[in-house]
């Protein structure tokens, strides 16, 4: 494989988050990366950090995605904080879409009729596929001619059955409106669970792995022989453990209750049960763990100590689920923001898996933020510590589709 520059995108509803990567067959480079916030806003922001140079701030409106992506690309060939000298050294980009519904098992090259399906599935994700299809479009205005590939969040989990993707819900409605589960987090699932493999030893081809994404969002996979057989985000990403700011699995008659007394629409329900609950709703404080510990260790605040309980326990019980979902547990990966960085939090939830034979290593674990296996050698089941990295499962599928087709 010779040297590609791909540039990956995650285009959100105000936000273009991106990656420029330079694949080669022995190396994985970052150039830069950064971010474009409040995109179709007033006083909206480009931070901008090159590899081995000064980041840089660019303060300015940028009326659509369009224009966001050209200020991207305009960093990008700045002869001072540029890494590269003309747009054309980008051979191929990368697209995080958020839902693929049914249409899509696995990443795919952009053409007319994959934008169509990803179109066909704003309903299921009103917030980010239009946003992903903006996106696309604006890079094919810019980037004529350069190849698309469509890298999908759901895709990972096509290989559940039936029996764990469907809902209590008459089956005419997964007929004619696709109700179903499809979960979230596909890439850092996959990714960190081939990685916490290699760490440990183990066949990802022979094994039973629970991974355990944790960041402001949070999902839990249960991957058997290397396939998801079950996770527990759904629909859409309010289901499952206790978040940020989303409530999680919740009785569906409280949903209809709050509706009535608080006599809210069907948005506003929405947006309450996903920006107003989870930590934030539980601790009433924030919905950032490190703002939880701050608060119960030097003010000894009750809540945000019962909002960071409440996080842990609903964690250990989908693990537990999820071991006799597999009839067994080799190991139980733990990733994200607060995965990778909260070691509290990785210490409580490794307590609850005693019953399993799994056995915390509590000094390694203590203050640990890198790859490494935290339990101890006799542990019937493998703890490890995986960082995820999505941009690089995304450069890198782009990489292999984009070679396919060539070859």
């Amino acid at each position: 494989m010779c040297v590609m520059n791909v540039l990956v995108l995650n285009c959100g509803s105000s936000s273009i988050k991106y990656q420029l990567l330079s694949i080669s067959k022995d190396s994985q480079d970052v150039l830069a990366k950064g971010i474009v916030e409040r995109v179709g806003l007033s006083e909206g922001i480009l931070n901008h950090k090159p590899a081995g140079k000064d980041s840089f701030k660019l303060n300015r409106t940028f009326p659509d995605h369009v224009d966001g992506i050209n200020a991207i690309l305009d960093a990008l060939t700045d002869t001072q904080h540029g890494v590269i000298s003309d747009i054309q050294q980008i051979n191929a980009v990368g697209h995080r879409v958020a839902h693929g519904g049914e249409y899509f098992s696995g990443s795919i090259l952009i053409d007319e009729q994959t934008k169509i399906n990803i179109g066909k599935c704003s309903d299921l994700a009103p917030l980010h596929n239009p946003a992903n299809l903006k996106g696309i479009i604006s890079m094919e205005q810019l980037l004529p001619g350069t190849p698309q590939v469509a890298v999908f969040d759901t895709s990972f989990h096509q290989t559940m059955p039936e029996k764990a993707y469907l809902y209590g819900v008459p089956y005419g409605y997964y007929q004619e409106y696709k109700i179903r589960r499809y979960g979230f987090h596909g890439t850092s699932h996959k990714f960190v669970a081939e990685k916490a493999c290699k760490l440990a030893g183990l066949d990802i081809n022979n094994s039973k792995i629970v991974t355990c994404h944790m960041g402001n969002g949070v999902s839990v996979a249960a991957i058997k022989n290397g396939k998801s057989i079950d996770t527990s985000m759904g629909l859409t990403p309010l289901e499952g453990s206790v978040m940020g700011t989303r409530c999680g699995d919740i009785d569906a008659g409280i949903v209809t209750y709050i509706q009535t007394v608080k006599n809210l629409s069907a948005a506003e329900i929405n947006s309450f049960l996903n920006k107003e609950c989870g930590l934030f709703g539980i601790s009433g404080v924030s919905s950032d763990m490190r703002d939880l510990w701050t608060q119960y260790e030097n003010e000894g605040n009750q809540r945000a100590k019962l909002a960071i309980d409440i996080f842990i326990y609903r964690i250990a019980k989908y693990i537990g689920a999820y071991a006799v979902a597999m009839n067994g547990l080799d190991m139980v990966v733990y990733t994200g923001g607060i995965g990778e960085n909260d070691w509290n939090v990785r210490l409580g939830i490794s307590e609850y898996l005693g019953f399993l034979g799994a056995q915390i290593d509590k000094q390694v674990n203590s203050n640990l933020r890198t790859d490494k296996v935290i339990s101890v050698p006799e542990s019937k089941v493998k703890l490890v510590l995986a960082e995820t990295n999505e941009e690089l499962v995304i450069a890198m599928d782009t990489v292999n589709i984009v070679n396919e087709k060539v070859s």
